[in-house]
């Protein structure tokens, strides 16, 4: 990067997790920044709105303590005290065919940490739960940076390693779906390694879970807006970029949509989703083949189903669930606004990854299938008045997290000085989630700093 006294002119494409993180990281190098954001708001996927009174968020977004950029962000932010993470994992798990019962860590180092839940966890056979604990260990063995691991579907090496049918559903699929976002066999082995290594079987204290007490425009768009300001950033929501276009003196002239509006810059950092930055990327700054291979990753849907009841029918701030259509369920009462307004009722929010099934489904169909669904798990449902149901839909909340994936995700740098990429579909070695994002966005800026050129 160029010495910071001459105030490198950057422009920042995309008000994402990715480019809120290489504003703020880019300002602190002395950066002059200016954020194009084509929504009318901060924060990307993160976002909320307003409905009855109420602040709904578009999807449930948890994280982990090991997501250590992304708590970084929250602290940049002033945010972190609004972040809180539970002091030991502790998941409760239901199911309509037996009693409630949990998965937690105990003080041990891991992997002892997690043993004496496994080995209590009704839901396997005891043949079952030894076989779990050897394809655990198993998991270490993998180098998720293995381009061999990148080619082999999840589903067959956990049937190589003992674990069948039961086994997948009823316990691996609580960790994988939620954060690979695709049906568990169908899997990239690669990044399903990371997720076990990394939350389950790296630090004891990796896995424990991170819930928002805020609405997360409140928390990621407005915070990073204020944030911004503060430092001198210069945000222009609602303006969408239309062209990148290198000069020939150097540097590149961004012009956007709004009236022709046009911005002169040394560097841009692209942080904006797959499908946009393969639109927007300039001729010769990637091979045509690297472009392509990316803008084949596709979508993965997620679907976040709210119901409203006139009473409390859930006692737990968040539970998963097996042998149920329902995967992860939240109690959205304090948060939305619900509980302030004086209001005895309570909202919940079920968390749907993988949702090719119930992306397209109408609303009637999915209250159908999903208050009976509730009732099974939450017997107090029976009683309760439903007051409101409605649905979210992200259908393209991640890309596609399949064998072969890795090897279409891009590094950070291209070919032209001071173009990068970010987002958290690039090479961030994380899946798809708010900490692969962050962590892209510091890959971005370090990539300007350093001057690496990576060509494919």
């Amino acid at each position: 990067m160029p010495d910071a006294r001459r105030r490198l002119k950057t422009a920042v494409i995309g008000g994402g997790l990715a480019g809120i993180t290489a504003a703020l990281a880019l300002v602190g190098e002395g950066a002059e920044v200016t954020v194009l954001e084509a929504k009318p708001r901060l924060g990307g996927a993160t976002r909320s709105f307003a409905r009855d009174g109420l602040v709904i968020d578009t999807g449930q977004h948890v994280f982990l303590r090991c997501c250590t950029a992304y708590l970084d962000l929250l602290g940049q932010l002033g945010m972190a005290g609004h972040a809180p993470i539970q002091p030991r994992f502790d998941v409760t798990v239901l199911s309509p065919r037996a009693s409630r019962t949990s998965l937690w860590r105990n003080g041990l180092p891991s992997p002892l940490h997690l043993l004496p839940a496994l080995a209590r966890y009704p839901h396997l056979s005891v043949s079952e739960r030894l076989r779990v604990s050897r394809a655990a260990l198993a998991f270490r063995g993998i180098d998720p940076a293995d381009p061999k691991a990148d080619t082999v579907r999840l589903g067959d090496w956990m049937i190589s390693h003992g674990q069948d049918e039961r086994a997948r559903r009823a316990l691996w699929d609580l960790f994988t779906i939620s954060t690979l976002n695709v049906p568990g066999d169908e899997a990239c082995l690669a990044l399903a390694a990371k997720v076990v290594k990394t939350g389950l079987l790296g630090d004891s204290d990796a896995a424990d879970i991170g819930v928002p007490a805020l609405p997360l425009g409140k928390l990621h768009g407005e915070a990073a807006l204020r944030r911004m300001d503060e430092l001198g950033v210069t945000s222009k929501v609602g303006t969408k970029a239309a062209a990148i276009e290198p000069r020939s003196a150097g540097g590149f002239t961004v012009t956007t949509t709004r009236s022709g509006e046009v911005f002169d810059v040394d560097a841009v950092v692209l942080a904006v989703p797959h499908e946009a930055a393969a639109r927007l990327l300039p001729a010769g700054a990637l091979p045509a083949q690297t472009v392509a291979g990316w803008s084949a990753l596709g979508d993965a849907p997620i679907v976040n189903v709210h119901a409203i009841f006139d009473r409390r029918v859930m006692d737990l701030p968040f539970a998963a669930a097996v042998d149920s259509p329902v995967q992860w369920v939240f109690d959205r009462t304090r948060i939305s606004g619900l509980e302030a307004s004086g209001d005895d009722g309570q909202y919940l929010a079920i968390s749907l990854s993988a949702a090719d099934e119930y992306v397209d489904k109408p609303v009637a169909e999915l209250q159908e299938q999903f208050v009976p669904a509730l009732t099974e798990l939450f017997p107090a449902v029976r009683d309760a008045q439903l007051k409101d149901f409605f649905v979210t839909r992200e259908p393209r909340a991640t890309f596609r997290q399949v064998p072969g994936c890795v090897s279409l995700r891009p590094q950070a740098a291209t070919r032209l000085p001071g173009l990068v990429l970010a987002g958290s579909w690039t090479d961030t070695g994380w899946p798809d989630t708010m900490e692969s994002a962050v962590r892209s966005g510091l890959n971005a800026v370090a990539a300007l700093e350093t001057g690496v050129r990576i060509h494919r």
